[in-house]
């Protein structure tokens, strides 16, 4: 390769539910004809009961880790998992909280934070269930935790904030979170739009769908990210794309899941910005959440090269481009800190061979699934050598410990 050295930038990871990695492969058994998000949630819900602060550690670390070998160097982490299950909170109301920070850490990864605010079981405000006991705040209560998140913030981590869904925060307790942060830089992320479920009913009982609702009482700007945003209609998309907030898709997971697929050429065309998320983390690679995101809307239109433009003909610098800097926006971190990450690929792979700047993103996204990703430096700290995080070895002997754990009793 002469003296090409192959290396990226380091891409944010904006959504993710790190305690879902240990369920991985789990839900992919039938359990009704009629399989969903929905029913899928079920077995979340139960799965999710078990999870403690420890093995909450555990499981972040080994997803951390595995984030930092595949390229992300930094992670949105949308965390609802508050307090014990039947609800009462721990003696440090933030022990889940302080796992998760501990884990980024002890990792290496850079962090932005994004407590949860989960209220109601549905649009018309009905209690949480048994089972989401634990997810739940009252709005002083979050805010009070929250207060007491920030004040660890640092060059590695930013707290901001996640409502976690238009059904899940009454529109009050939306406004009251809202003012209390008005005019603070602080990210804001929200599911929205995920399910037609969803939007059915938010029309029957808010009188419009969720993004236009959302539009129309909330000052959606460039702090916002909004997760998954599937089911939309061209006013919609049109609005997002106006008010400079970040989408968040995450591929794998909405293939998973069953939740349909976004309109990623005409929201580019609006002028629209997006990021990748790995959300409950079935897959850890953002290869493959850029591939199916371009390899979904080539599915859906029946035509190849989809998010290519005039004044960028390579489908993976669009990819990687627009990822990076959605990313970037949705984190909360300036971008100075950002260029201090570094991914360095693997200059003998042989699907590298007689690469050029111009061809490598095109390279890395389509051609193949050997991990490309040699070396790794966050904040000028190497996290990962020969492809394997420093400390691998001790973190996953921990968290197969923990999974094990976790699965004896079925």
């Amino acid at each position: 390769m002469d003296d090409f050295t192959p290396t990226l930038p380091g891409l944010p990871n904006i959504h993710c539910h790190a305690f879902q990695r240990a369920m991985a492969g789990l839900a992919e058994r039938q359990t009704d004809p009629a399989d969903s998000f929905w029913t899928w949630r079920e077995l979340m819900y139960r799965f999710a009961g078990r999870i403690t602060p420890e093995s909450q550690y555990d499981i972040a670390c080994q997803l951390y880790a595995e984030m930092l070998e595949s390229g992300y160097t930094g992670v949105c982490e949308f965390h609802y998992l508050h307090h014990r299950p039947d609800g009462a909170p721990y003696a440090d109301p933030s022990a889940m909280s302080e796992a998760i920070i501990a884990a980024a850490r002890d990792t290496g990864i850079r962090l932005t934070l994004l407590p949860v605010l989960y209220m109601s079981g549905g649009f018309d405000g009905r209690p949480l269930s048994e089972r989401q006991k634990r997810f739940g705040h009252s709005v002083r209560g979050f805010l009070r935790m929250l207060e007491r998140l920030q004040r660890q913030e640092s060059d590695m981590l930013r707290v901001g904030i996640a409502l976690h869904s238009l059904r899940a925060v009454p529109v009050e307790a939306l406004r009251e979170v809202l003012a209390e942060v008005q005019g603070r830089a602080l990210p804001i992320h929200l599911h929205i739009a995920e399910q037609v479920a969803e939007v059915e009913e938010c029309v029957a009982v808010r009188g419009a769908r969720p993004v236009e609702w959302l539009l129309a009482n909330a000052e959606v700007d460039t702090r916002w990210t909004l997760v998954h945003a599937t089911h939309l209609t061209a006013s919609e998309l049109r609005g997002i794309a106006a008010s400079g907030a970040v989408v968040a898709l995450c591929p794998t997971t909405e293939a998973n899941l069953g939740d349909g697929v976004f309109p990623l050429r005409e929201f580019l065309d609006a002028g629209g910005r997006f990021g990748i998320g790995s959300d409950s983390n079935v897959s850890v690679s953002p290869v493959e959440e850029l591939r199916w995101l371009e390899y979904t809307q080539r599915l859906l239109l029946r035509q190849r090269n989809i998010v290519a433009m005039p004044s960028q003909p390579s489908v993976g610098e669009v990819l990687y481009t627009q990822a990076l800097s959605g990313g970037r926006q949705s984190s909360g971190f300036a971008d100075d800190t950002w260029r201090r990450d570094v991914v360095c690929l693997d200059a003998d792979a042989t699907v590298l061979a007689g690469a050029h700047q111009e061809d490598l993103l095109d390279r890395f996204v389509f051609a193949g699934n050997r991990p490309l990703v040699r070396e790794v430096i966050v904040a000028g700290r190497v996290v990962v050598r020969e492809g394997r995080h420093v400390g691998a070895e001790g973190i996953a002997e921990r968290y197969r410990h923990t999974l094990r754990a976790l699965l004896a009793d079925g």
